[in-house]
């Protein structure tokens, strides 16, 4: 049941972003834009992941962000990983196509760039600030691009909320916020649950399990 929770809260918040970043650069302007080659870097990067993983058993163990492991590249390459299955993967990638898309043209490559980043580096560090970086963690928060993805799909909200003063499109700008935190809240739930009892909910992810939709690490929950 929380995975369908999950599932369904995570398809809503992308269509609020989508929503968001569409009343931001405006539909109309779309045709003229130009390619956003930083989001379509990104999907290509995550794209690579998921045939790295298919060609490289230990690419999951090399390149995810296991904190038992050593590795300082393990926080950047572990978003290109994923841990969903083939319907996760192809989530992520999709999702991240469109929200980098989107971010790119609004914000422009550097900041989008940086928010991007952000988005990866900043909830390692509000773990250590809240006292969860000890202990057992969730198999399932070591790869994925999601949690990136709706943190730079959020920040459309914010000027969306401070430029409008159409009533929907504040009403969605607000709606992408408590989406976001929805899908925190239930990730640091699913974690704070797993080292309250000591262990993991799922074993350690290895390799992509190519005889099936999902890996067996992530059999019992949503994608990363």
């Amino acid at each position: 049941m929380d995975a369908i929770i999950f599932n369904l809260t995570t398809a809503l918040l992308l269509i609020l972003i989508a929503a968001a970043g569409l009343a931001l650069v405006g539909r109309d302007t779309l045709p003229r834009r130009r390619l956003p080659w930083l989001a379509i870097t990104l999907t290509a990067l995550a794209v690579a992941g998921v045939v790295l993983q298919l060609c490289w058993t230990g690419a999951m163990d090399a390149l995810d962000s296991d904190p038992a492991k050593s590795g300082w590249w393990r926080v950047i390459t572990s978003v290109f990983m994923q841990n969903g299955g083939v319907s996760g993967a192809a989530w992520n990638i999709a999702t991240l196509a469109l929200v980098a898309a989107l971010a790119e043209w609004f914000w422009g490559r550097p900041l989008t760039l940086a928010l991007f980043l952000t988005g990866i580096l900043l909830p390692q560090h509000i773990d250590t600030l809240l006292g969860l970086a000890a202990g057992p963690v969730d198999p399932r928060n070591f790869a994925g691009s999601s949690g990136a993805t709706y943190f730079l799909g959020a920040t459309l909200a914010a000027p969306l909320l401070i430029r409008t003063h159409i009533v929907k499109e504040r009403l969605t700008a607000t709606a992408v916020v408590r989406s976001a935190w929805r899908c925190g809240s239930f990730r640091r739930t699913a974690t704070a649950s797993s080292r309250s009892t000591g262990s993991p909910s799922a074993p350690s992810p290895g390799r992509w399990d190519t005889g099936g939709s999902t890996p067996t690490a992530t059999s019992s929950g949503p994608p990363g």
